[in-house]
């Protein structure tokens, strides 16, 4: 089995056992005491740029607050053995899996892929530069890269195309096993990767903290805590 093709999505669940807050942890949808047209939209920033980069100022301060937990451990752990090719795809924008790769050496057919950013860049609205920004953003921060730029956070918000897709979906048409670990699995296009990597004849196992809706399109289904679950399963590849 290490010699095979891995493509494992990580979402949320992961890192909210880390304390990093979930997407709309609010029974009334509300992510954080916001609504999503407030502070996740392209339209919000246009409109009022101070709230959004506030926003995004806080979560990223937060990071500082939270450390990788056993699950990213272990999937560092499993990238430093692997001898085939694994592509780690993650919704989260937290830098927690980055951490938690940096204290391990991994082989040469890893990647991690931020599907949908990272809270620790920036991005320039002119010229689609990116950058590394540990810092707070200024409701106009002046973009170094373009006259007409200001930079906003490396973030794909609703009405985005996410991050990578051609990588993914080539690493999801060579694999011989996909793991969702920690996603509903209700948001496209993520929701679509276990029939793309089942349509390429690969094993699907979803890790969650209970099945999800989709939990028929996948071959096996492993439930509990990640940080429990996670490092006995993989332990066993």
């Amino acid at each position: 089995m290490p010699h095979c093709n891995l493509v494992i999505l990580t979402g949320a669940g992961v890192s909210a056992e880390s304390g990093v807050p979930t997407f709309r942890t609010d029974a009334d949808g509300l992510w954080l005491g916001h609504r999503v047209e407030e502070v996740a939209t392209p339209e919000a920033f246009a409109r009022d740029p101070a709230k959004v980069q506030g926003f995004y100022n806080a979560r990223r301060r937060q990071l500082a607050e939270v450390v990788p937990n056993p699950a990213h451990r272990a999937l560092a752990d499993l990238a430093a053995r692997w001898q085939g090719r694994l592509t780690l795809v993650t919704q989260n924008v937290d830098d927690l899996h980055d951490r938690a790769h940096a204290d391990v050496p991994t082989g040469p057919g890893f990647s991690l892929i931020h599907m949908h950013g990272e809270l620790l860049k920036a991005r320039c609205t002119a010229s689609g530069t990116v950058c590394d920004w540990p810092d707070d953003l200024a409701p106009a921060e002046p973009s170094p890269f373009h006259p007409a730029g200001v930079l906003r956070p490396h973030i794909v918000w609703f009405g985005e195309i996410p991050l990578e897709m051609p990588r993914i979906e080539a690493a999801l048409a060579e694999a011989d096993l996909f793991l969702s670990i920690g996603t509903s699995g209700a948001v496209y296009p993520a929701a679509g990767f276990v029939r793309a990597a089942r349509a390429a004849g690969a094993r699907t196992v979803e890790i969650n903290l209970e099945p999800t809706k989709g939990r028929g399109v996948f071959d096996d289904g492993v439930y509990g805590p990640a940080g429990e679950t996670l490092p006995a399963f993989l332990a066993d590849l």
